[in-house]
C-alpha cells in the first residue's frame, strides 16, 4: 500500500506523489509544477487551512474597516446635524452643515479635524458647549452610529 496524508497526492496510476510547495516529486524521482490529478481525474489543489485562514482574516478585516468607515462618517453626520440645532439651522441648511461636518473628517486623520470644525463654528456663533461636552456628545454618536450601520448590514 502507498503512504497517504495531506504530503502525498495519489495519480491515477496510483504511483504516489510527494506534495512540496507546489511541486510534486514522483516514484521515479521526477519532478513537476503541473497540478496532481486525483482519483477523480480532477485537478487538486493544496490549500493549507493556514491559507483559508488568512484569506478569510484579511476578508474580515477588509469588512471591519468598511464597517468603522460608515459608522464615523454616520456618526460626524450625525454629529452635524446636532450642532446645526444648537447653530439654529433648519432644513437643508442643518443637512448641508452635516456634509460640512462629513467632509471636514478627510482634512487630517482621527476625530480632532470634525471636532476643531464644530468647536470652530460653535465659537463663531457664541454656542455655550465645553471641549468635554463635544467630545462626550462624539463618543455618543459613535455609539448610535455602530448601532445603526449595523443594523442596516443584516
Amino acid at each position: 500500500m502507498f503512504p497517504s496524508g495531506p504530503l502525498y497526492n495519489i495519480a491515477r496510476d496510483t504511483s504516489p506523489q510527494l506534495v512540496v510547495a507546489g511541486m510534486y516529486l514522483t516514484d521515479s524521482g521526477a519532478i513537476s509544477t503541473a497540478p496532481a490529478r486525483g482519483a477523480s481525474g480532477q485537478r487538486e489543489t493544496t490549500v493549507s487551512g493556514f491559507d483559508k485562514r488568512e484569506k478569510g482574516e484579511e476578508a474580515k478585516y477588509a469588512l471591519d474597516q468598511e464597517l468603522r468607515f460608515k459608522a464615523n462618517a454616520r456618526r460626524n453626520k450625525l454629529l452635524g446635524l446636532w450642532a446645526a440645532e444648537l447653530l439654529g439651522l433648519k432644513g437643508e441648511a442643518a443637512s448641508a452643515y452635516a456634509v460640512e461636518v462629513v467632509k471636514a473628517d478627510f482634512e487630517a486623520p482621527g476625530d480632532e479635524d470634525v471636532f476643531l470644525k464644530v468647536r470652530g463654528d460653535f465659537d463663531k456663533k457664541g454656542v455655550d458647549q465645553s471641549d468635554h461636552q463635544i467630545h462626550r456628545q462624539m463618543e455618543e454618536l459613535m455609539a448610535v452610529a455602530i448601532d445603526q450601520v449595523r443594523t442596516e448590514k443584516k
